[in-house]
């Protein structure tokens, strides 16, 4: 009994559990917490910033097709058809714009005055009839359109629905007419020499890498407006 009384007299501390107010714990749990959050953000970022590097690329890549291609199909560049108002007649059939009418009679009578005859073969040709030429001849001659566009432009893409282009022949050797062997005429060396004075201009030499070489194909450069039609073509890229 007397033990007992003697333990009862201690004061016996009771254990307490004391938490730290840690700081850096509690970062690291609110970092615990919102990680998955954080990530999700952070790779939405990185797809965009990687997206718009790739857009941007693939822009530049598309610009440098466009500028190297040159708005080209099968080797022939883009042409609007000129309205009916700027077209005159000079020959049955033959119309021209009226921009060159002067110039191109003009050449004729100075080429007559050398004992040269120039014939007019094909002035402008509606986008509608240079379908007809494209497809029906295609088909005709069984070419693949690749092939076909070597002599002759899909529809859209000619220089006769300018107006500004010109075929032109010998009065004297007629079978040359549309052939390569009109360079070897009168007409041709008479052009060569003296065209440029009227503004005109062999469109498909030698050294076309799109076309073949058709020394009969003359375009007119001798206006503001046809400067602007064929700014692309003689531009050096």
């Amino acid at each position: 009994m007397e033990l007992n009384k003697d333990i009862d007299q201690f004061d016996i501390q009771i254990a307490k559990r004391t938490y730290l107010n840690n700081p850096n714990s509690t970062l690291i749990k609110k970092l615990f917490i919102f990680s998955p959050f954080l990530f999700l953000i952070l790779s939405v970022a990185a797809l965009r910033f990687i997206r718009n590097v790739e857009l941007k690329s693939l822009n530049n890549l598309k610009f440098q097709v466009e500028r190297s291609h040159d708005a080209r199909i099968l080797g022939h560049l883009p042409y609007n058809e000129t309205p009916k108002e700027k077209l005159v007649l000079i020959e049955p059939n033959i119309e021209v714009h009226i921009d060159m009418r002067d110039s191109l009679l003009k050449m004729r009578e100075e080429a007559k005055k050398d004992g040269i005859y120039l014939v007019f073969l094909s002035g402008y040709r509606s986008i509608n009839l240079q379908n007809d030429i494209f497809y029906s001849l295609k088909s005709i001659r069984n070419q693949e359109a690749a092939e076909r566009a070597r002599v002759s432009a899909p529809p859209g893409y000619s220089e006769h629905s300018t107006g500004f282009a010109i075929d032109i022949g010998d009065a004297t050797q007629r079978e040359t007419d549309f052939e390569t062997d009109f360079e070897n005429t009168d007409a041709f060396r008479w052009l060569i020499k003296n065209a440029a004075k009227f503004h005109f201009k062999l469109s498909f030499n030698k050294d076309n890498k799109y076309v073949d070489y058709e020394p009969w194909h003359w375009r007119y450069e001798g206006s503001i407006e046809a400067l602007k039609v064929f700014e692309s073509s003689n531009r050096k890229l």
